[in-house]
Order: structure tokens, then sequence, then C-alpha cells
């Protein structure tokens, strides 16, 4: 039972589980006095004969503020899968009645969460993917993706507002309602807004916006260099039909001898150097 729980923990065990498990508080004391665990909290130990993973540094991080604890912002996003890299400082959500002091490493926040905000995964007790997604997508430049990834798996926009909305005045609540209506019909206009401030910052000139080429009406248009710019609204949260009608309108202006440049809103507000470097390239050609 015990080698079940270790394995299935990363390695992490509480004083608690231990003792369910049939070890004592001395024998525990004993194993972490022989070097073969490691205390990483006050109740909280790890077996150190493996790795020290992420996995184990951030459940070790949560545990350590004790059971009511959920891993939160990236810390929930790398649990849940949306991210490949796991944070270095833990965000975790404890109870506003919650005596737990800042480690080392971990980072807590004090708010009461919802029942349907928290969700357990592989032990570990979490923000449901929606909020996750939220808020983990405004912690910093080049995160805001991670919204998009929640979209394109299980969560879905109403679920994510629903989640935003029963979690107002937060840390981070105006950054993600801005996100939230990007990710809705709204955000084309929003990308073609942001695009044009973009092109006059940089001193870009030439072109004209919302001009008519044969039967569409193309974003921008660079009628010397024969350079089209479309702005999609998200990154990847589009319906088939919308897809498979942007891929045909794009070929169709291609064949004409336009060279087509597509920009996500994501790309127009993560990466606006690298948006500019590729028009300036095009334009040049």
């Amino acid at each position: 039972m015990l080698n079940e729980l270790l394995r299935s923990h990363d390695g992490v065990i509480t004083l608690a589980q231990a003792n369910r498990a049939g070890l004592s508080r001395q024998s525990v004391h004993q194993r972490v006095n022989a070097g073969a665990w490691r205390r990483c909290a006050r109740g909280v130990y790890f077996v150190d004969d493996r790795p020290f993973t992420d996995a184990a540094r951030i459940r070790s991080a949560v545990w350590s503020f004790g059971e009511c604890a959920a891993a939160s912002g990236l810390a929930a996003a790398w649990w849940h899968g949306l991210t490949r890299f796991a944070p270095d400082v833990v965000e975790v959500t404890v109870p506003r009645s919650s005596s737990g002091r800042q480690r080392d490493g971990a980072r807590p926040r004090r708010r009461d969460l919802a029942a349907a905000d928290v969700v357990e995964r592989r032990g570990l007790r979490v923000t449901s993917l929606p909020l996750t997604a939220i808020e983990a997508a405004v912690r910093g430049r080049g995160n805001r993706g991670l919204m998009d990834r929640a979209l394109q798996g299980d969560s879905t926009l109403p679920q994510l507002w629903t989640a935003h909305l029963r979690n107002t005045g937060r840390h981070g609540s105006p950054a993600a309602r801005i996100l939230l209506r990007a990710a809705a019909d709204g955000a084309h206009s929003e990308g073609e807004r942001i695009l044009l401030k973009l092109l006059r910052a940089a001193d870009i000139s030439g072109w004209r916006s919302n001009v008519r080429l044969g039967k569409y009406v193309v974003d921008v248009l660079f009628r010397d260099a024969r350079v089209v710019i479309e702005v999609d609204g998200w990154a990847f949260h589009v319906d088939q039909t919308t897809f498979h009608s942007d891929r045909t309108r794009q070929n169709a202006i291609a064949l004409n001898g336009w060279q087509v440049l597509r920009f996500t809103w994501l790309d127009l507000t993560e990466y606006p150097e690298q948006v500019i470097a590729t028009i300036r390239a095009a334009i040049r050609a």
C-alpha cells in the first residue's frame, strides 16, 4: 500500500497519509533521520530514492499548505497539460482563513473557491480547467495561448465565461475579460485595430485598410508590393466552416498574384515585433 501510494504520488507523502498507510510518527521520523525520506515542509516528505520531478515539486508545494489547498495559475495549467513547462514558483490557492505563509518556491493566494472550481487530478487538488485557463492565460506575456488550448480541448467558451463571472474581482480578472471577449466574434475587428496601430507605430506606409479586391474585402492591402494581410480573430478557435471559407478566400486571392499574410489576434498581441518583421520582409521582396 505504501509503495503504491508513493508511486502514484510522485514520491511525495504527507504525515497523515503515512499514518493511514500504517506508519507511526516515530517510523516517519526514523526514515527522515536515516536519510531515506526528505522533509519538504511540515508534515510533507519526499522519498529520496527517485528524481525530484516537477510533479513532485508542485505536489509537495500544494500539500505544504494543507488539505484545503489547490494548485492554481500556471502550476495548475501544467498539471492539466495546457503547457509543457512547469513554473519555477508554484501558485497555491488557500482558503481566506488559512494561516499558511509564503514559502520558497511557492506563492499562496487567499480566496475561497466554489466547489465547481476545484477538481482532483492524480490525487492533487487543482483549479478546474475553465478557471485555470482564464487565470493562467493572463500570467504574463506568452501565456495567452493557454486559453486557446483549453478551447481546443474539452472546455467551451460559455464554461470559461461562467468560471470567470463566478470569480470576478480576483487578480487578473480585467485582463481575462478582454481575452474572453477576444475569443468571441469581436476579436477580428479588435485584431484589425491592433494591426493598423502596429503599422503606424512602425512607420510603415503604402497600405490601405478594408479594400475591395475582386469579390472580397481584404483587411490590409499593399498595392505596389502586391501583399495582402488578413487578420484572424483568435489562434485556432474557429469552426470548420469558417476555416474552409478563409482558405478558399486566401487561395482565390493568391491565384490572382497576391502574397497573403495571415496573423491571429494572438500573433498581434504576443509577438508584434515578429509580425512587423514579417510584413517588412514581404513588402521589400
